[in-house]
């Protein structure tokens, strides 16, 4: 690992070494791995990789900049696999010019056309929804639309983190997708009239706020809540006080995105990237994902967490993640133009 972080941070400070500095990456046996992902949730995926092939994975984790560092890293880079969460973040990696189409017909046939980038720079490998973290004492209903979230109604009774935050804004660009920018507007202008506070922090702080009678109702993705209510001990009354509750659009289906993976465009293991990428879809690391991660799997057939399961069943909205990626710039200038984040 310690080499692997010293030969990445040499490769960028000689940067006209290209043909060596890459060959210092491509390894036998071997496959570098940058995330975004905590360590805690991918590890015990890599370590069953390494298991079963006899692959190592060497990872580079941030909580941000890795697509800025596999650019300016340029043919030196020794990044095989961007492995990310969000269609915003697989969008601007591609739009960064740092990935190349993988071809996989295993990959293609397990993973859903919706689940994946039409020219093949991106594949899905599990979902997570953008639900509604509920009052058990206060909401006595258990069905709700997104765009009930505008009803004032709930007027001073939601919680909400940053319009801009990537999980919102993705949510936000489907609903453009669906009712075009200026029912979309409307909407958000809506939403902001109800809501209980300033947005800010985190999923699980929002869970918290609900918990604390600050609001009633709260939006945060499906595995959060899990991982409070099952890992994180400190958090479990924030998940006791609440319950999930699977919102749809009026036309049917809950807004889902995804944690993904890119192939790098340098990569100097594309052959052990593309054994990790496809094994990352098989049965064992899909119900892992499930398992250990709380997310709901990609391929068919596999079972969800109990817990998950728990919420009820999923109807995954229908409309195609890419088009989420084309309306992410009209939602963020929404967020500003009616200062949702104010």
């Amino acid at each position: 690992m310690s080499r692997f972080r010293d030969l990445s941070i040499a490769a960028v400070a000689a940067g006209a070494t290209t043909l060596s500095a890459a060959a210092a990456f491509a390894q036998a046996g071997e496959v570098n791995v940058y995330t975004y992902r905590e360590s805690k949730l991918v590890q015990p995926l890599f370590d069953a990789f390494t298991k079963d092939t006899g692959i190592k994975v060497n990872v580079i984790s941030a909580s941000s900049g890795l697509e800025q560092r596999i650019k300016t890293e340029g043919a030196n880079s020794p990044a095989d696999v961007l492995l990310t969460v969000d269609i915003g973040r697989m969008d601007d990696a591609v739009k960064a010019e740092i990935a190349q189409p993988i071809k996989s017909a295993k990959l293609d046939e397990t993973v859903p056309v919706r689940f994946r980038d039409p020219n093949g720079y991106w594949y899905g490998i599990s979902m997570r929804a953008r639900v509604v973290y509920a009052s058990n004492e206060r909401v006595k209903q258990d069905a709700i639309t997104y765009e009930e979230l505008a009803d004032p109604k709930w007027k001073g009774k939601i919680c909400i983190r940053s319009g801009q935050h990537i999980y919102n804004n993705a949510l936000f660009a489907a609903y453009v997708a669906k009712h075009g920018e200026a029912k979309a507007e409307e909407w958000l202008k809506g939403l902001k009239a109800n809501l209980a506070q300033k947005p800010s922090g985190g999923d699980r702080e929002q869970a918290r706020d609900v918990a604390a009678g600050k609001c009633d109702i709260a939006i945060g993705n499906t595995y959060y809540w899990a991982l409070m209510k099952n890992v994180d001990a400190d958090k479990k009354p924030w998940a006791d006080a609440t319950k999930v509750i699977l919102p749809t659009f009026a036309d049917g289906g809950t807004h889902v995105n995804l944690s993904g993976v890119l192939l790098a465009k340098n990569a100097p293991n594309k052959a052990n990237a593309i054994k990790l990428i496809e094994w990352l879809v098989e049965d064992k690391a899909q119900h892992m994902y499930a398992d250990v991660n709380y997310e709901y799997p990609v391929r068919a057939g596999v079972a969800v967490n109990p817990t998950i399961a728990g919420y009820g069943k999923l109807n995954p909205d229908a409309l195609p993640i890419a088009k989420i990626a084309e309306n992410r710039k009209t939602a963020s200038t929404l967020v500003d133009k009616v200062g949702f984040d104010n």
